[in-house]
């Protein structure tokens, strides 16, 4: 019951992802793909589950949203947008293994979930400015890129704020009701 429920709420996860980008004007940076990783990494007892079922739900995902709702943005076949992506979603899963893997409290994570937030948004904001060229490559330029993303920041936290709450309320939520039922 926990690993189909677990696979499940993975699967949720990415579905919503992709119905929120299916939206005529979808929420910029409202995604549930940090939370993927932090209950992932916190809830999968098998290593290999942990690491490969978020890694696939963030890349399936990306081959549809790239290749398929966002093709006129690329030319030809997309498989990666950004290792920069990949990076900071493997440092949230880190995070969550971390932090969350011993004991998943609201006290816990909460904190976490702004820590993904945080993560996400340094990488990939240091990601534009290192290979693009709207920034100058200073330490002013790194500055402005950081402000110029600060926008965005908000919808980061609230999502994995309100996805991280979804995922891992209903996982207990279910898996409580489910001792409940057995006791009975």
């Amino acid at each position: 019951m926990k690993i189909r429920l677990a696979v499940s709420l993975v699967i949720l996860a990415v579905i919503t992802r992709l119905a929120l980008n299916l939206l005529p004007y979808p929420p910029h940076n409202f995604s549930p793909i940090a939370t993927m990783g932090l209950f992932g990494a916190a809830c999968f007892d098998r290593k290999w589950m942990a690491l490969a079922l978020p890694f696939a739900g963030l890349f399936l995902s990306d081959l549809f949203l790239n290749n398929v709702l966002y093709r006129e943005f690329y030319t030809g076949f997309t498989l990666i947008t950004s290792w920069w992506i990949y990076a900071a979603f493997g440092l949230v899963m880190l995070l969550g293994w971390v932090t969350l893997r011993q004991q998943i409290t609201p006290g816990r994570l909460i904190p976490v979930s702004i820590g993904s937030s945080l993560i996400f948004f340094f990488v990939t904001n240091f990601s534009v400015w290192y290979e693009g060229t709207m920034y100058p490559h200073t330490g002013a330029g790194l500055s402005a890129c950081l402000v110029a993303g600060l926008p965005f920041l908000s919808n980061t936290v609230l999502g994995d704020l309100f996805f991280s709450s979804v995922l891992f309320g209903t996982y207990y939520w279910m898996l409580n009701r489910q001792k409940a039922t057995q006791q009975i």
